[in-house]
């Protein structure tokens, strides 16, 4: 069991979106039982919302489903998970500052795994929706080709049942 958990800042846009396309893309392929899967946000501030109806508008174009509620990261949280996908770089250096610069083996930004690294912007000051979609996406797809290729063997149970 694979154990990944995305993060943003509030926990209603980004990082639930991610959680749920990167579900859907396990299950797709028939690896949904070699995952846990996550999402949290860095602040408290959204606490028990659910995702941010243009989010929620964003992933029913694209065909997925799924409901959620807001959660802050804790530092066992950060501990329990194998990876921890931040969306940008204040994303990260929260994580940093949770941690005391431990686990950092652990904490990625989500787009380092695509070829073009990058940040993906808050669609809740940007207003685009799509392109935040777009971004996590792209960095989903990466981050699990990235897995099939270094954690074969973690996938094993899968291809049996």
């Amino acid at each position: 069991m694979i154990n990944v958990a995305f993060v943003c800042l509030g926990n209603i846009c980004r990082s639930p979106v991610a959680e749920l396309v990167f579900k859907n893309m396990t299950e797709e392929r028939g690896l949904a039982h070699s995952f846990r899967i996550s999402s949290f946000g860095t602040s408290d501030c959204e606490e028990g919302s659910d995702i941010y109806p243009p989010a929620k508008r964003t992933l029913i174009i694209h065909g997925i489903a799924g409901n959620h509620k807001a959660r802050q990261i804790s530092l066992q949280d950060v501990i329990n998970n194998d990876y921890i996908l931040v969306m940008d770089s204040d994303n990260l250096l929260d994580l940093l500052r949770l941690t005391g610069g431990e686990f950092g083996e652990k904490i990625y930004k989500l787009c380092s795994f695509t070829e073009s690294p990058r940040d993906v912007a808050d669609p809740w000051y940007t207003r685009d929706f799509e392109k935040a979609y777009a971004d996590i996406e792209e960095g989903c797809r990466a981050f699990l080709e990235y897995l099939l290729k270094e954690k074969s063997a973690a996938f094993s149970y899968d291809k049996r049942h």
